[in-house]
């Protein structure tokens, strides 16, 4: 994982996304998720092409089971993006590139 993305837990979801002054991407993945590890990519994607304006995390949904159950997480990959608190767009499975930016870059 880069550096550019912070691993959240539901430990530090609410100080690490809700708070953030900036929006947050985050992807809900597991490590035996296929379509998962095809997001990936366009993941690492936005964090490092849109730095300045969004900042990108990933909850392990085997590790924390907290938060994606409050928002509702059935099926992964699942790409929520949060702006000042609140849920603004989300993506459910393994989009093209285009469309994932496509979605996300109109909230920034």
């Amino acid at each position: 994982m880069s550096e550019k993305i912070a691993s959240v837990t539901d430990g530090n979801f609410e100080e690490e996304v809700l708070k953030s002054e900036l929006p947050v991407l985050v992807d809900f993945w597991a490590v035996w998720c296929g379509p998962c590890h095809m997001v990936a990519p366009t993941v690492e994607y936005m964090a490092e092409n849109y730095k300045e304006k969004l900042r990108v995390a990933k909850m392990n949904v085997d590790e924390n089971v907290s938060t994606p159950a409050k928002y509702g997480i059935m099926s992964i990959p699942a790409l929520l993006l949060f702006k000042g608190g609140d849920v603004v767009e989300t993506i459910v499975g393994a989009l093209p590139q285009d469309k994932i930016v496509d979605m996300l870059v109109k909230h920034l």
